[in-house]
């Protein structure tokens, strides 16, 4: 296994032992997080998406400005 997948499992227990520990505190709060939770994440897609093309953009911006110095022969230390 990966560490980035060992790091995923870790916050998947880690969210739903909390889940669990409010199940037995509050569980009408519980309940209600379980459904509205897909709709939030349903809802921040679009966000997630324009986060990704700007960043795409930005990489490509910087592409860009640094092509001159890629072609002089410039190298990174």
């Amino acid at each position: 296994m990966e560490a980035t997948d060992v790091l995923a499992n870790m916050k998947m227990l880690i969210a739903l032992l909390l889940w669990a520990i409010l199940l037995v505190l509050c569980w009408p709060l519980a309940l209600f997080l379980l459904f509205v939770w897909p709709i939030l994440w349903l809802l921040a897609i679009p966000f997630r998406v324009f986060a990704t093309v700007m960043a795409a953009m930005l990489a490509l911006v910087g592409l860009l400005l640094f092509l001159p110095a890629r072609v002089l022969g410039h190298r990174h230390p």
